[in-house]
């Protein structure tokens, strides 16, 4: 009895003590593994890192060597030329392709240094010069492009700044590029992004942080962060960017450039790198940014042209109507200051109030015009519509690899079990309702009630505020109330478009101190926080029109535009 006693405690004492040995064993080799997959990230990181060095160091050798034989090249000059400028210039032929890019090239390696907004230079487009004159009767002949890290360009990666996207170069190139190197054009720069393309931020782990070109202690924004800061920094005439809730607006606000959103699938997608598959409720557009609204209607026209209808059939085949784009009838213009979920900052709200005198006097109507239910459409519309499944593919793309700083308290979030999620908004709710709301919509018909309000109303277009100005770095996580005067339109398929019209005061800084906002609760302290501290940074407003207007929307923006020119003589 004693022995079969001893037996059994013998027995439990090898099975607690095997027990504990396969936890170790278990968590040893859970760490093992993990120390190898941050390793092998790590790897990534530091190839593509040093494709990008090379790059850059080829392509300032490349430079040297054009300048050393070309001493008369006047790169100050060509710099100066907008694009119409330089499009006729080049078609006349008193100005050369070869003469152009490398100028460009110059001042973009000049500027990366001081912004880091390059991911990689093309190399490619130095051959692309000996081919370039076939296509001298193209809208873009000759013109030096850039373009967003995540549009593919063959062999060469797009990772949207993610490591496991790494090592992966495209196989061909999207069917913008395409249609760019058919109208003349020349991509020869990939620009930085935010990781995962989630962020109003320019940073991620493989290429670092983009800074503002106007303050670097300011982000550029993002997720087209890169395209804006080398557009707003002298380095390129023309980019593109892609846009799910205000990627491309945001950064040409906060980097004192122009940029356009235009109808979703007005412009191919085909070849460019998402994060969400087969997300569709908030829809992401690819579109022009450049520093004057005329080189954003004329890359319009590029693209809208037979060749990308052909290459991209399920893309609409309208042309541009460039007769819409030079229209000078007076036009009908709901604006809007307070959408009551975002209390503009004082910047913001003075730029809507001074374009709306300018266009008062230029002898257009404008109307107040207030969107419906927004309170309730940010969470139920805009936060389900991008996260439909729960935030589950944006961690499986992030798992393994860096996290980048400005996505660590959002990913945090995203990763509580959903039923701590569903506590926490319930404890939220009483103390901050839009937070709550918010976590809630983490743990999925409005388009045709806006369009008959929008009719109702009787106007064409919308003047609204631009979130501005430019977020302290790390801290473009807390303009989370930005998406309800960004991410709107693109649930609604709108086209929007974004113009620099002043810069913040020192009277805008003092306002400021006082603000509350609409809730008065963390959401908007964090956006008082966030946009301290910008006196003399660029403020821009959004101009939006229905969807398949864009060149009403980009009409209405060169009218703002050429007002607030008018109004500074």
């Amino acid at each position: 009895m004693v022995q079969c006693a001893a037996r059994v405690k013998m027995d439990n004492w090898t099975a607690a003590l095997l027990t504990g040995v396969a936890c170790i064993v278990g968590y040893l080799v859970v760490r093992v593994k993990k120390i190898s997959s941050l390793r092998q990230a790590e790897e990534k990181i530091k190839r593509a890192r040093n494709r990008r060095d090379e790059s850059l160091q080829r392509a300032e050798q490349a430079v040297l060597r054009y300048k050393e034989s070309h001493p008369t090249t006047d790169s100050a000059f060509i710099l100066t030329l907008s694009l119409s400028e330089l499009t006729q210039q080049l078609k006349e032929g008193s100005l050369s392709p070869e003469d152009v890019l490398y100028s460009y090239m110059e001042k973009t390696l000049a500027v990366n240094k001081k912004l880091n907004c390059c991911t990689e230079i093309l190399l490619e487009s130095l051959d692309q010069l000996k081919t370039v004159g076939s296509n001298k009767d193209g809208l873009l002949y000759g013109v030096p492009v850039s373009i967003k890290e995540n549009i593919a360009f063959k062999d060469h990666d797009c990772s949207c700044g993610v490591v496991i996207n790494l090592d992966q170069p495209a196989e061909k190139d999207s069917v913008l590029v395409e249609v760019l190197k058919k109208q003349g054009a020349i991509p020869f720069v990939k620009t930085n992004l935010a990781q995962a393309l989630i962020s109003y931020d320019c940073s991620n782990p493989i290429y670092g942080q983009t800074v503002n070109p106007h303050n670097p202690q300011k982000t550029s924004g993002g997720s087209s962060g890169g395209e804006a800061a080398l557009v707003g920094g002298g380095g390129s005439l023309l980019g593109i960017g892609t846009d799910l809730g205000g990627s491309i607006r945001l950064p040409s606000s906060f980097c004192g450039i122009c940029g356009f959103k235009p109808t979703a699938q007005r412009l191919s997608l085909q070849g460019f790198r998402s994060i969400y598959r087969g997300q569709k409720s908030v829809a992401s557009s690819a579109g022009p940014m450049a520093r004057d609204v005329d080189s954003l209607a004329l890359c319009m026209q590029a693209l809208l042209c037979d060749h990308m209808f052909s290459l991209d059939p399920t893309v609409p085949p309208l042309p541009f109507n460039m007769e819409i784009y030079r229209s000078s009838r007076p036009l009908r213009i709901g604006y809007l200051e307070n959408d009551g979920y975002l209390q503009p900052s004082p910047s913001m709200a003075r730029g809507v109030r001074e374009v709306k005198a300018l266009l008062e006097q230029a002898g257009h109507t404008l109307v107040p015009y207030s969107p419906l239910k927004i309170s309730q459409i940010v969470p139920e519309l805009l936060i389900k519509g991008v996260y439909a499944d729960g935030t589950a593919t944006l961690l499986q793309k992030l798992k393994g690899g860096l996290l980048d700083p400005s996505l660590k308290q959002q990913v945090f979030t995203h990763s509580l079990p959903k039923w701590f999620k569903k506590i926490l908004s319930f404890l939220l709710k009483p103390v901050s309702p839009r937070l709550s709301s918010i976590v809630s919509a983490i743990c999925g018909d409005y388009i045709q009630e806006t369009i008959a309000h929008w009719r109702s109303c009787n106007i064409d277009v919308l003047l609204s505020p631009m979130i501005g100005p430019a977020s302290r770095l790390l801290h473009a996580d807390k303009l989370a109330t930005a998406v309800s005067c960004t991410m709107l339109y693109n649930l609604l398929k709108f086209p929007a478009g974004v113009v620099t019209v002043s810069t913040v005061t020192a009277e805008d800084e003092e306002e400021l101190k006082h603000y509350k906002g609409c809730y008065q609760d963390s959401l908007d302290k964090f956006l008082k926080e966030a946009v301290s501290g910008g006196e003399g940074l660029p403020v821009a407003v959004q101009c939006v029109a229905l969807p398949w207007q864009d060149e009403l929307c980009l009409r209405f923006m060169k009218e703002v535009e050429q007002l607030v020119k008018e109004s500074k003589k």
